[in-house]
């Protein structure tokens, strides 16, 4: 496993919430994991266009390491490698849940004041 540098001591919750979530890609995992189920690294990468293989690979591993996705192996020739949430991992899609209904309410009104903003 990798082994990351946490910045604790944490000020807050938020703090300590962030540092499990911090990088672009590791909300979006957790959607795609929580709406899809259990997946293999070939179906993560093409549901989360734009990830490079190296930076998936990353947040694969930080995020078992952090407890929020389980890996599977299956010993099979070919080897074959799925990845599910755990209950940690749901519970923190959960808590994420409020926070994408405030970005699509903030997505909603960029666009509004884009219509009505002067040529």
């Amino acid at each position: 496993m990798t082994s990351r540098t946490r910045r604790g001591p944490y000020v807050c919750g938020i703090d300590a919430a962030m540092d499990v979530v911090s990088g672009k890609w590791k909300s979006l995992i957790l959607w795609e994991l929580n709406n899809y189920g259990t997946r293999r690294f070939g179906e993560l990468k093409r549901g989360l266009p734009g990830v490079s293989e190296k930076m998936l690979i990353q947040h694969l591993r930080e995020m078992e390491e952090d407890g929020l996705i389980h890996r599977e192996v299956y010993r099979e020739v070919p080897p074959r490698v799925e990845y599910s949430l755990t209950e940690h991992g749901s519970s923190l899609n959960d808590a994420l849940g409020p926070l994408g209904v405030w970005g699509s309410a903030r997505v909603k009104r960029l666009a509004a004041d884009a219509s009505t903003a002067p040529a």
